[in-house]
């Protein structure tokens, strides 16, 4: 798979997905925050499949 997640995008994804989880286990926002997971994993693989569907690409140069 090409890499579509550039390193600011990546770690916007990661602190707000983290923060969702965070919001969640500790009961603020209910466990709709536990989707906190999918940026999670898109910024920790730098693969979005959104990204991919629509052409999207935030990598400086696409490897992978």
């Amino acid at each position: 798979m090409t890499l579509n997640v550039g390193s600011i995008d990546r770690t916007v994804r990661i602190v707000a997905g983290l923060a969702l989880i965070v919001l969640a286990f500790i009961g603020t926002i209910g466990v709709w925050g536990y989707i906190g997971i999918v940026p999670v994993l898109t910024g920790l693989f730098r693969v979005c499949p959104a990204y991919s569907l629509f052409g999207i690409n935030t990598c400086g140069t696409a490897k992978g």
